[in-house]
């Protein structure tokens, strides 16, 4: 069992949890510019919370494959309105997907609980910032930029070498002013992996329990699913469903993933097996 905190908000974490994407960005892989309008995103903040999601995780740069990086005021105009929106409406952790320390401390000012950086507070000042701020932060492994991550992904030990870079990061952390007890894991599913790398870190996830830290993954529709399946990203919900339930399985605390209320109800099968 696991607790967050984040000012005066408080979450217990005793089963796996469901973080909801919501992407403000033209360009992300999956639902890139489905959601970019105001009043789009959201509606689909709302179905997201009423399907059952724990957490609302708002980015407003994608990081796919080959990605562009965007201004940081471009950033702040598409993600704080909503952070402001889901903040006011819904009592659901709010978590901001950046690695802009601006970013960072403005969306928590807006109302965002929780850090999530594939950078792992890596960018300039990134590190400070989480320390100034005292709000939960993921780590998250990536190799490499998203522009060039893919293009040649190498490890001798890919479990080993994201558990050392985990390690690492998590003492820098801490070096910083940061509460271990505040810090989440993440492998970072397609982040600088092959589909063979992805499938090694999902076969062997149990591994990064020995952190004693929530863990979060993000694998929904990725292209892990995609070259294994031959199918495209609108036909990789059962995959990707797959992936949730095995996740969960091997220790996972947090699924990110774009189809919530079906991810609620693999997860409430696997709970209800547990009781016996």
């Amino acid at each position: 069992m696991f607790e967050l905190i984040s000012g005066t908000k408080r979450l217990v974490i005793d089963s796996p949890l469901v973080m909801g994407i919501l992407n403000v960005t033209p360009d992300s892989f999956s639902d890139g510019g489905q959601y970019s309008s105001f009043e789009l995103a959201c509606q689909h903040a709302d179905t997201m919370v009423s399907q059952g999601a724990q957490f609302i995780d708002i980015g407003g740069e994608s990081t796919r494959p080959g990605a562009d990086e965007v201004s940081l005021d471009a950033e702040l105009a598409r993600v704080l309105p909503l952070i402001e929106y889901v903040a006011a409406k819904h009592d659901v952790w709010i978590s901001i997907d950046t690695s802009k320390p601006e970013v960072m401390r403005q969306a928590v000012n807006a109302g965002a609980h929780l850090i999530n950086d594939v950078r792992a507070l890596m960018a300039p000042q990134a590190l400070e910032m989480a320390a100034q701020l005292q709000v939960p932060v993921c780590l998250m492994h990536m190799q490499g930029k998203p522009r060039t991550m893919q293009l040649a992904p190498d490890y001798q030990y890919v479990v080993a070498d994201v558990a050392s870079f985990l390690t690492e990061r998590i003492q820098a952390c801490i070096a910083a002013g940061i509460s271990r007890e505040q810090l989440l894991i993440d492998p970072g599913f397609g982040f600088g992996k092959t589909v063979e790398h992805n499938y090694e870190l999902l076969a062997k996830l149990q591994h990064f329990q020995q952190f004693d830290l929530p863990i979060l993954i993000g694998l929904s529709r990725k292209s892990m699913i995609g070259e294994l399946l031959g199918k495209p990203i609108g036909e990789r919900l059962a995959g990707s469903l797959a992936g949730a339930m095995l996740a969960a399985q091997n220790g996972a605390q947090i699924i990110r993933v774009h189809d919530v209320a079906e991810t609620v109800d693999v997860l409430k099968v696997l709970q209800a097996t547990q009781a016996y």
